[in-house]
């Protein structure tokens, strides 16, 4: 009995809005508000009871390094800097494989824009009056070739399908990301190793603007010659 009248369709009772003499006590709590808001209290309060309960049975003699090495500000804890955790040593090895990292990248991106333009542009060999066509399989090659003997007066582009064209000029706009790409790696790649050149032992000094040979936007150092044992 319970399933059969579970299988009839019952009107949704809607919980009603907030009367109108009412609206200038604001919104009307319904219940799944009022769940959130249970909910909400008992997390907090479970809270307060754990940290009542580990104060209650903490270790008088217990002693760790952070007792003296943090602090509170206006009652709230202010853990230690970390800004020199890290030795100069360890530093440069990070930069270092940072810069490595950027290299492997433009390097790869070179890779790619190379293989992308050798599929896109024209054979060095070939008249300036043909294209070269890619297709994906045999069925796309034979409607290339069927399209370009039906109207073998049009131009050779006209006759290509519109998903190859549409591929095309994807790959070219692919293309010109991909080379904008590599121009902002090698910018941060230079700018990575003026950084980590900076942090080597030695006296240097920034160039002004009248002592530069070639203008510039980044500034250019210049380092005390020393004498090599």
């Amino acid at each position: 009995m319970s399933s059969l009248r579970n299988a009839i369709p019952r009107r949704a009772h809607k919980e009603r809005a907030q009367p109108q003499a009412r609206k200038k006590f604001g919104f009307l709590e319904k219940h799944k508000d009022y769940v959130l808001r249970a909910q909400a209290f008992h997390k907090k309060e479970e809270t307060l009871r754990r940290l009542k309960e580990k104060v209650a049975f903490r270790n008088p003699d217990e002693f760790y390094f952070k007792m003296i090495n943090t602090r509170t500000v206006h009652g709230i804890h202010r853990p230690k800097s970390e800004a020199n955790k890290y030795t100069q040593e360890e530093l440069m090895l990070m930069k270092t494989q940072d810069i490595g990292y950027i290299l492997q990248k433009v390097q790869s991106e070179k890779k790619k824009i190379e293989r992308l333009s050798s599929a896109l542009h024209e054979l060095d060999n070939q008249p300036s009056n043909r294209h070269v066509y890619y297709a994906e399989d045999r069925e796309e090659a034979k409607e290339i070739q069927s399209r370009s003997s039906q109207t073998s007066n049009s131009p050779a582009f006209e006759n290509v399908p519109n998903r190859i064209k549409k591929k095309t000029s994807s790959s070219y706009k692919e293309l010109e990301a991909r080379k904008k790409r590599v121009q902002e790696l090698e910018k941060l790649y230079a700018d990575m190793a003026l950084q980590k050149e900076l942090q080597k032992p030695g006296r240097k000094r920034k160039l002004l603007e009248d002592e530069i040979v070639s203008p510039t936007t980044k500034p250019v150092y210049k380092w005390r010659a020393e004498r090599k044992r």
